[in-house]
């Protein structure tokens, strides 16, 4: 529900091992076009345990299996849903996000799952959702709260959370994470979507492509004017260069 409308849920009971075999999982992301997964199962060895994963040129690049040990469902808090589709601000509480590696690529994949599409900017207003991960030592806390504007005495608003859930308590099994060469290919960007920068040119939030043009210094005294009788030499004179007289005359 959290994915909509970027998610589809298969409902079919697959014999799916991603740890022991991951060809059957792969073709259905190739079949499908999904660069990410998650996959529930419930086993007496493993129960309640979701693997969040991720792809890369068709193979697995990294995932996690995590037991849940805790669950509330949105439901139960009684708080409207956010709106479909919004974008969620993603908050990455915890040390060990930064000084553990596997952490770190956990905390990678979480935000490359909820992050929805990319934006340049996003309205205050706009913002819905607030989802906190929170490391802790072999666990990982899952909560979604709503950001409430509130006055303030300051132009910036005092903002509070209100949890509208779910409410998830995660307990970190078993992983496969990528080596640091893949890893470092799967963040390389395509020359084909690199966008070189043009000097003088810039674009506005129309999508108006604007150029700014560099001209040398004018000399307006040799510039070529339209020839007028008004403009010519000796205007004021008649044909035998006498001058004209001009008489008032009173009707």
């Amino acid at each position: 529900m959290m994915k909509k409308p970027l998610s589809m849920h298969m409902k079919r009971h697959n014999q799916i091992r991603p740890f022991e075999d991951e060809t059957e999982l792969e073709r259905h992301t190739r079949k499908f076009d999904a660069s990410l997964f998650l996959f529930g199962c419930n086993q007496k060895k493993r129960p309640n345990s979701v693997i969040f994963g991720r792809m890369f040129d068709g193979h697995v690049l990294d995932m996690f299996e995590m037991q849940i040990t805790n669950y509330i469902a949105a439901t139960a808090f009684k708080q409207p849903p956010p709106t479909l589709g919004s974008k969620p601000c993603i908050l990455l509480q915890g040390t060990l996000f930064e000084s553990d590696e596997e952490y770190k690529r956990l905390g990678n994949l979480m935000v490359d799952f909820f992050r929805g599409t990319k934006v340049h900017n996003i309205r205050l207003q706009g913002l819905e959702t607030v989802i906190s991960l929170t490391a802790v030592q072999g666990q990982l806390l899952f909560r979604v709260y709503r950001p409430i504007l509130k006055k303030s005495a300051t132009k910036t608003p005092r903002v509070e959370l209100l949890e509208i859930g779910p409410s998830i308590d995660f307990k970190i099994d078993r992983k496969k994470i990528a080596s640091e060469s893949l890893y470092k290919a799967a963040n390389r960007q395509p020359d084909e979507l690199r966008v070189k920068p043009r000097k003088n040119i810039s674009q506005d939030v129309f999508g108006t492509q604007k150029a700014r043009i560099h001209l040398g210094r004018q000399e307006i005294g040799k510039i070529q004017t339209r020839k007028t009788k008004a403009l010519r030499k000796g205007s004021s004179t008649g044909a035998n260069n006498e001058p004209l007289v001009m008489r008032e005359f009173n009707n």
